[in-house]
């Protein structure tokens, strides 16, 4: 079996939106609605040039330009309509957002440290990580439920977003999220349907991945 073909089971693409000039900055954007880059459209169409390649069965996105943005690209080349679902935003973060990393350490170093900590916090008093996955990982797998048996949805959303959404979708306490490390821009993670429930397959990929021979299959 090569890259390019759907292994039986269903599958889940998260896939993070393309290049912000926000993100060059470091700038926290949150809910903010920032558009692509010129680097975030081409990072968008290369991405979408190989996740079509899995001839994917639904697109599903936030509302953000960003998001939506990013989606077209591959919705113009499967010619699969997209879905957009404000549940799939990024994490609200109130007086966080627009600030850049420095700025953030330096007026809210306590609250940063306690999130990295793994401690419930509402950064910049917007929303605590498990609020974004009750809300976000409920529209995955409504749409998930409605793929063929050997069906792949794939869902256009963020980093923090996508980052909840696999830690509820696996099962994993919200402690250990932040363990899973984050999306560069335009990569994906792949989740796929086992015995047991949905399992982690690829994690911040930028190329089609490789089924895993000899494991426990």
């Amino acid at each position: 079996m090569n890259g390019t073909q759907k292994a039986q089971g269903r599958r889940i693409v998260l896939w993070r939106h393309g290049q912000t000039a926000w993100n060059l900055e470091r700038r926290f954007q949150g809910t903010t609605d920032i558009e692509l880059t010129e680097t975030g459209r081409a990072q968008a169409r290369r991405a979408a040039r190989l996740l079509a390649a899995l001839r994917p069965d639904a697109i599903v996105a936030s509302d953000l330009q960003r998001a939506s943005d990013t989606a077209r690209e591959l919705a113009a080349l499967t010619r699969l309509e997209v879905t957009h679902d404000p549940a799939l935003r990024e994490t609200y973060a109130g007086s966080w957002q627009g600030l850049t990393h420095d700025e953030i350490l330096a007026r809210h170093g306590e609250q940063y440290t306690a999130w990295k900590r793994g401690e419930p916090v509402r950064r910049g008093g917007g929303e605590l990580e498990t609020e974004v996955a009750d809300r976000a990982a409920p529209v995955v797998l409504n749409h998930a439920d409605k793929l063929p048996e050997d069906g792949t949805l794939v869902v256009v959303s963020h980093g923090g977003t996508i980052r909840t959404t696999i830690g509820r979708l696996l099962g994993l306490d919200a402690h250990h999220w932040e363990g899973l490390g984050g999306l560069s821009n335009c990569c994906w993670s792949v989740l796929g349907e086992g015995a047991r429930g949905w399992r982690l397959l690829e994690h911040n990929a930028g190329t089609l991945p490789e089924p895993v021979l000899g494991d426990d299959d």
